[in-house]
């Protein structure tokens, strides 16, 4: 009997060091960057703006893609996730995009120790995939203008929200992610438009 026990733990041992072994299944890095390729803008001021959080409303401010299956039910996907949390991947984006349309004379990130005059921040609200009907990719975001030292009871220059729906080609999860960027660049140029009004009507900042 004790032999038998030995003879099958070696046969175990044999067919355990026989199997190949699988390496982990890493998870497919996707990045959403519009780039704004418009020619830069007449400058409207010579002040800095300077970025400020950029907040993604739950489920969609995890790493993972996020399909709408359901009215009331959200997937996340494990297997395809974005190289940045949305909040960091969406704010370098839009500081990118106002920079480059040069309304102010710069547009500073949120770790610029600068002290702006001018501070913009943004609301994702909806960032997914909407698998429903006809597959579509779903961007919301409010933006809020506002004047941080201007003698103002309310600082508020203006809030501003946008959603925009992508048809997708497929399924995938890269035309997911194109279909995002696309949303995305399509709600920035609207609030460039949008910037560039406030900008020529500004209230002056303290002493100026």
């Amino acid at each position: 009997m004790i032999k038998r026990f030995f003879l099958a733990i070696g046969v175990l041992s044999l067919v355990s060091c026989s199997l190949p072994t699988r390496p982990p299944v890493s998870p497919t890095s996707w990045m959403v960057s519009p780039e704004r390729t418009a020619p830069p803008r007449q400058a409207r001021t010579d002040v800095w703006l300077k970025m400020g959080s950029v907040s993604v409303s739950p489920p969609f401010d995890g790493r993972s893609l996020v399909y709408r299956t359901a009215d009331q039910r959200y997937e996340k996907d494990f297997y395809n996730v974005y190289v940045t949390i949305p909040s960091e991947m969406i704010g370098n984006a839009e500081r990118q995009w106002m920079n480059k349309s040069n309304i102010f004379a710069a547009t500073v990130g949120q770790s610029n120790s600068f002290f702006p005059f001018y501070y913009l921040q943004a609301s994702v609200e909806e960032f997914y995939g909407d698998y429903r009907g006809q597959p579509e990719a779903v961007v919301s975001i409010e933006f809020f203008l506002s004047a941080t030292r201007a003698g103002k009871i309310n600082p508020l220059i203006g809030a501003n929200r946008y959603t925009k729906r992508v048809a997708l080609k497929d399924n995938s999860p890269q035309a997911l992610v194109q279909g995002q960027q696309q949303a995305l660049a399509e709600i920035f140029q609207e609030y460039e438009v949008q910037l560039f009004k406030y900008a020529g009507n500004l209230p002056k900042p303290l002493g100026q």
